[in-house]
């Protein structure tokens, strides 16, 4: 945590300058639109593929160097790509990232673990974060997903992905769910069957949102506030009744839980709630190479390949500043999880309130004599997870 700060105050002085003094901190990289699922809340399967290559991968990784800290590596389904593994060791051979975090939809049964093991070993220092996708329990979350037996596929996914934990100390295994109008008043049910039955590391959940990237503006697919803010309550109410087993945990959950807070707030308010550094701090490569400040307007501010891959250089056009300008001047508002979280670090009153949030839980817990509970995962059978398999799965899709 301790080689972020440089980074945080780096991006602060970015910000109040008005321009970038390093590479962001938060860089998304979506691999491909490729997509094996047909969500009702995402159209990103329908975009024309022109992905990068990993020779491609590689210049760009040695431009950005070691200033980015936080890798998301994204899609369409990321997993697609048979070099994903490939693609992460080289950004872990220029950037050395602190964290790698892979969202997955699990269809792939027979392949994901096996991917996500070769990740492991590609960046052994990292902490590499998978999170499983999940909509609804059973036939709910085939029909928000798209694809018949998505569900059970998951599932097999995930215990394959829990077979690996016992073997890599720096993976995280987690559920996340998108709350959209198709699945809130499944909500409740979601959150017992991952809470019992699944018992994750973490369970992350975001409003469905109308994204230019995944072509689902003006689908009605966010729900109203009335019934998305009982939902964030809950969930708040179970970070704050939790026992954590030690520091980081404590600090993520409290981030999580202001997270909540801002989202509540900009539904209602419609602003920034806390200045966004989106086109400062994060960012967003598209799988054809242009580079966005977010992926809520994915407004190219420049392609790589007409920059001879050197981020900085595209990170430095006058769109890119203009971007930077209108974000500033709050011409837009946004509860983006990845950005917000990246927001969060940079601003100095909330980490002080966190700073002060987990340092009273500490204190309590030592007085109360409270060691916390370990979250263990329950055993769930291991079905084809052990090699990864030579041809990709073809899975069924509903029309």
């Amino acid at each position: 945590m301790l080689e972020v700060l440089p980074k945080i105050a780096k991006m602060q002085a970015s910000y109040a300058l008005g321009k970038p003094l390093a590479p962001p901190m938060n860089l998304t990289i979506s691999v491909s639109y490729r997509c094996n699922s047909r969500c009702k809340t995402c159209n990103v399967w329908q975009r024309p593929n022109d992905d990068f290559t990993l020779e491609e991968y590689e210049k760009t990784f040695a431009s950005v160097g070691r200033a980015a800290y936080w890798f998301t590596f994204s899609g369409g389904e990321p997993t697609l790509r048979k070099d994903l593994p490939e693609m992460i060791g080289l950004a872990y051979k220029y950037c050395r990232p602190g964290v790698i975090n892979i969202p997955t939809n699990g269809i792939q049964d027979k392949i994901i673990p096996g991917r996500i093991e070769k990740v492991l070993q590609a960046a052994p220092t990292s902490d590499v974060i998978v999170n499983l996708s999940l909509d609804g329990v059973g036939e709910k979350h085939d029909q928000v997903r798209g694809v018949k037996g998505n569900f059970e596929r998951a599932m097999r996914t995930y215990a394959g992905l829990k077979e690996l934990k016992g073997r890599y100390k720096n993976f995280t295994l987690g559920v996340h769910t998108v709350i959209s109008n198709f699945n809130i008043d499944e909500f409740d049910n979601i959150h017992s069957f991952v809470r019992n039955e699944l018992q994750p590391d973490n369970f992350i959940s975001e409003i469905a949102e109308e994204r230019v990237e995944l072509d689902t503006v003006g689908m009605g697919i966010t729900p109203p506030v009335s019934k998305y803010q009982p939902v964030i309550e809950g969930l708040q109410r179970d970070i704050r009744t939790a026992e954590y087993d030690g520091t980081i945990e404590r600090i993520t959950q409290s981030f999580r839980d202001r997270y909540y807070d801002i989202v509540k707030r900009t539904l209602t308010e419609k602003r920034q709630i806390i200045p966004c550094l989106a086109g400062i701090a994060s960012a967003q490569i598209a799988p054809n190479g242009d580079v966005w400040t977010c992926c809520i307007r994915a407004e190219s501010v420049g392609n790589l390949r007409e920059h001879n891959y050197d981020f900085s250089s595209v990170w430095n056009t006058p769109k890119a500043h203009d971007m930077r300008r209108s974000i500033k001047a709050g011409e837009c508002y946004c509860p983006l999880a990845n950005a917000s979280y990246t927001n969060m670090l940079c601003h100095t009153p909330t980490l002080a309130s966190v700073g002060v949030k987990v340092a009273g839980g500490i204190v309590g817990s030592a007085l109360s004599g409270k060691k916390g509970k370990s979250s263990k995962l329950r055993d769930l059978p291991v079905m084809n997870a052990a090699h990864e398999a030579h041809d990709e799965e073809q899975v069924t899709v509903e029309a």
